[in-house]
């Protein structure tokens, strides 16, 4: 079961019913407050986690299950090299029941819909990038260093009486982004020559 506010403005007492009713026990129930697209659901967690071979893991709406369809999908194939079957009681995905060879079917189609949905985000990716490369802009995450960072992380690097801390403070990056591109003593490190080689 899953409501998306922890306030109390929504309830799981219908999901509650339509599951016992369907036969789980009230100790096998679940329940998370938290939107569907957060990854912070320790109730999820502690259910696929309790589930073992022969089982069948019911949910009253397939939206109460999965963040998205790939996500669904992936908690599907993972449930199925367990031997664990999955229901939906009611909604779009009330056809869904991986114990019988029609419910495997529908989720099939789903499987096929999530790697079609993949395969297009990474050909639109593919050809922003493409086109990006050709108006002679570079794909990638910004660099957090600038030329102008570096050359003060060089100089004060080279002084013994630095602080590390407060450096980094002052440049706005981690100790790790710092000694990625220069070296404790001031002498610039590889990360820093790309760095360096990209702005000119």
């Amino acid at each position: 079961m899953r409501v998306s506010k922890a306030d109390g403005s929504q309830a799981t007492d219908l999901q509650r019913d339509a599951l016992l009713e369907a036969g789980v026990e009230p100790e096998a129930l679940y329940e998370d407050k938290a939107s569907g697209k957060s990854d912070d659901r320790p109730h999820l967690a502690a259910c696929l986690k309790a589930l073992r071979a022969g089982d069948t893991l019911l949910v009253w709406k397939l939206d109460r299950l999965g963040r998205d369809l790939r996500h669904l999908v992936n908690i599907v194939h993972e449930l199925t090299e367990r031997g664990v079957g999955l229901k939906v009681l009611t909604g779009q995905g009330a056809a869904i029941d991986t114990t019988t060879a029609s419910g495997k079917l529908v989720f099939g189609i789903f499987a096929a819909l999530a790697e079609f949905e993949r395969e297009l985000i990474s050909e639109r990716t593919k050809a922003g990038l493409a086109s990006a490369r050709a108006r002679g802009r570079k794909g990638g995450r910004p660099y957090k260093m600038t030329p102008a960072k570096i050359r003060l992380a060089m100089a004060s690097m080279g002084n013994k009486d630095t602080n590390v801390g407060a450096l980094c403070k002052e440049l706005g990056i981690t100790r790790q982004t710092l000694y990625r591109h220069v070296s404790p003593t001031g002498e610039l490190r590889e990360a820093g020559q790309k760095v360096l080689a990209q702005r000119r």
